[in-house]
């Protein structure tokens, strides 16, 4: 980790004027709104004035009220809303015809770099808090702790760091590889086989500094092998998994697109199934029973279909596995909000380019969820499933300050989340009127 930090610090010392930027937010200001989408009540408001003292909002009032010795930001005509939360990312890569053969050539410290890039994107699209569920080599904990340290702009990151996942399964990173470079890695880089490498590969994050699991119990689209819906963690060795992250304190995400990968997720007590893609009506009666949530990330199951058709973008085998997910996987989202399943956002960026997140509200409502559920599922949601609600998904007194705002009303137009004009992070503007504020 010390190698990835001296690298971002040294690279990027031009970029802790955000730390300066970041103190003078002590101050109180008073943020003023035409309209206010409340995810808390659900509703569409009129005029209000958000009072913000430092990294935190002090109240919430109904009109355009002055505030003595505060500062003013007027945003015109626009619709605020809560900072947005995307349950599922992955900063530190992103999608390329190149991809397959980057990682012979890139190190750790290219990633580490480039995801500043990517970070910075996915906040000035109205993201500020994301999971990231899945790096390299721990690189998002560097990340984290430098957009903590205020030294990079980026969002409020709670990061899984590797995922956690089975010899050849969808966290084995060397599928495809010829065996002098696959290697065989264990519970330190997350490749377990039984339940004494589970609780190992769990102390490892917590060694590490992550802030949660994120388990591969289903064959994936973008790896090598051949199957993208096959069971590859035994129930037990879920168990295992959950019962050692919640000893540590953490939540469990489980990437699943098989119905069977999914079952044993949500009977081993994981917190939320990614993807989910061919979950059937039993799957979904299960997650209603164990109050497991879902992510659809409807966007990368329509990328990878679109790109499976450019010759050459993914191997054969990725390209055969993409056309089966991209078809279906909305068609799920759609039979899952009917049966009740609760639903959080989130998109798995890096298998498209990162800061096109919100085409995801878009893709959610054509599949038949009313927009303010979507924009719920991107706030109140997402903040429940982080175990963050204290913290996060609302605009309410008490919580950071994380606003920010559209031109029009996203509820009749939900596309108008695809074009945020403002972006405050406890207390803090990253974008005013459409632009990176300086």
């Amino acid at each position: 980790m010390k190698p990835i930090a001296v690298t971002l610090l040294a690279a990027l010392a031009p970029s802790l004027a955000f730390a300066e930027t970041a103190a003078d937010a002590g101050r109180t200001t008073a943020l003023h709104c035409a309209h206010f989408v409340d995810t808390a009540a659900g509703k569409l408001l009129g005029a209000t004035t958000i009072v913000i003292d430092g990294k935190r909002i002090r109240s919430v009032q109904t009109g355009r009220v002055d505030v003595p010795g505060a500062g003013s930001i007027d945003i015109g005509d626009a619709t605020c809303l809560p900072g947005l939360i995307d349950s599922h990312t992955h900063l530190t890569g992103e999608t390329s015809p190149t991809g397959y053969t980057d990682q012979f050539r890139w190190n750790v410290a290219d990633y580490a770099i480039r995801s500043t890039v990517y970070a910075r994107r996915t906040l000035e699209a109205g993201f500020t808090t994301v999971r990231n569920l899945g790096d390299n080599d721990g690189e998002s904990v560097a990340l984290r702790n430098a957009i903590n340290a205020g030294i990079v702009p980026g969002p409020r990151i709670f990061t899984a760091g590797v995922a956690i996942g089975s010899t050849g399964g969808h966290a084995d990173g060397s599928d495809g590889y010829r065996k002098d470079l696959a290697g065989d890695p264990g519970p330190k880089e997350g490749i377990i086989n039984g339940v004494d490498d589970a609780w190992k590969a769990v102390r490892q994050h917590y060694k590490d500094g992550d802030d949660l699991i994120k388990i591969m119990p289903s064959g994936g689209v973008l790896d090598e092998s051949s199957s993208v819906d096959n069971a590859q963690m035994t129930l037990d060795e879920v168990k295992a998994v959950v019962a050692a992250a919640h000893d540590y304190g953490f939540t469990v995400a489980a990437h699943a697109h098989g119905a069977e990968g999914i079952r044993r997720a949500v009977v081993g007590g994981v917190d939320s199934i990614e993807h989910g893609t061919f979950m059937d009506d039993a799957d979904m009666k299960l997650m209603k029973e164990h109050g497991t949530w879902y992510v659809p990330t409807i966007i990368a199951g329509k990328y990878v279909e679109e790109k499976a058709n450019v010759p050459g973008y993914y191997p054969p085998q990725v390209a055969a596995k993409a056309k089966q997910v991209g078809p279906i996987i909305q068609q799920t989202a759609a039979r899952a909000y009917k049966a009740g399943v609760k639903i959080a956002f989130g998109t798995d960026a890096s298998v498209y380019p990162h800061g096109q997140n919100a085409k995801e509200f878009q893709y959610m409502v054509e599949a038949g969820i009313p927009p303010m559920v979507a924009l719920q599922a991107a706030t109140t949601h997402a903040a429940e499933l982080l175990h963050k609600s204290k913290d996060l998904g609302s605009v309410e007194a008490g919580k950071f300050a994380d606003v920010i705002a559209v031109d029009g009303n996203p509820l009749e137009d939900i596309t108008r989340m695809q074009k945020v004009a403002f972006v405050m992070k406890e207390g803090v503007v990253y974008k005013q009127d459409g632009k990176p504020a300086p």
